[in-house]
C-alpha cells in the first residue's frame, strides 16, 4: 500500500506569540467522519482554543471545524467540545505541570499523520507580559533584517 501524502497542516501561530511554549504531546482526538473529511479539506482553525481537564480526560475547547459541505443531518457542530487522547502518564504530567497559575494548555499544531489520523499537537504554556511580545516582535523585526542583509 502506498504512503498518504499528507500536506494538511493547520497552526496557531497566536500560541508562539502569547506564550512560552514548555512542553509539547502529540495527541490523538475522537473525531465523526464527517470532521475527518473537512480536516482533510484544510477546514479547521485553532484561534482562540485552549484545552482543559474534566474528570481526569483532557478536552479540547473552541475548535472550529468547518461542516463537511457534501454532509447531511448527520453533520457535525463545528465548536464542540473534542476529547483529547494521550497516555495516562502524559496526562498526569501534563495536570502536574498546570497546577502553577500562570500556565495552560494550548494547542499549536493540526495534521494528518502518515496513516490518515488527526492528531493534535499541545504544549504546556507560560502566558508572556506585554514585554515579552515586544521582545518577540524585535527579535523577529532583527532577524528579518540580517537575512536580507546576507541576501544583498
Amino acid at each position: 500500500m502506498e504512503k498518504l501524502k499528507n500536506d494538511i497542516l493547520i497552526r496557531n501561530k497566536r500560541a508562539s506569540f502569547d506564550y512560552d511554549l514548555l512542553d509539547t504531546y502529540q495527541a490523538g482526538i475522537v473525531l465523526v467522519g464527517t470532521e475527518v473529511k473537512s480536516i482533510r479539506l484544510g477546514k479547521a482553525s485553532l484561534v482562540d482554543t485552549f484545552c482543559f481537564f474534566n474528570d481526569g480526560e483532557l478536552w479540547v475547547k473552541n475548535m472550529n471545524i468547518s461542516e463537511y459541505f457534501y454532509g447531511t443531518y448527520n453533520n457535525h457542530l463545528p465548536r464542540r467540545d473534542r476529547k483529547l487522547l494521550l497516555t495516562k502518564r502524559e496526562l498526569e504530567k501534563i495536570r502536574r505541570q498546570t497546577k502553577d497559575t500562570g500556565f495552560t494548555i494550548v494547542p499549536t499544531k493540526l495534521f494528518l499523520n502518515e496513516k490518515g489520523l488527526a492528531k493534535l499537537e499541545i504544549a504546556v504554556a507560560k502566558g508572556k507580559k506585554v514585554y515579552d511580545k515586544r521582545e518577540s516582535l524585535k527579535e523577529k523585526d532583527d532577524k528579518r533584517q540580517m537575512d536580507r542583509a546576507m541576501k544583498h
